[in-house]
């Protein structure tokens, strides 16, 4: 017995366009990397008072934590989306 092409199992869901949407698309990595390089790990510990981004910090041990906590990788999400306005604005950042 074959399925059919049109089985909803069969074919994968279509990615929907989130042109609005600045985190569409960007990995969790990427926006790490990315406040690491704009506020370095000092002005991201300041900012978003993690111990992994405090003592010892790496991407990857960042990326351990903000994966298993909610909260925290909200918190790192709203820093890149502030980080990305004051960009467009031209703001300077405080205090690297």
């Amino acid at each position: 017995m074959a399925m059919s092409p049109e089985a909803p199992d069969s074919a994968p869901a279509p990615q929907q366009q989130q042109p609005r949407n600045p985190l569409h698309g960007l990995t969790l990595e990427a926006i790490v990397t990315a406040l690491v390089a704009h506020y370095g790990w000092p002005g991201l510990a300041q900012r978003v008072p993690l111990r992994c981004f405090s003592t010892d910090p790496s991407v990857a041990s960042s990326l351990k934590l903000l994966r298993k906590t909610p909260w925290a990788r909200e918190k790192v999400e709203g820093l890149y989306l502030y980080m990305l306005r004051e960009q467009r604005r031209g703001t300077p950042p405080a205090s690297r």
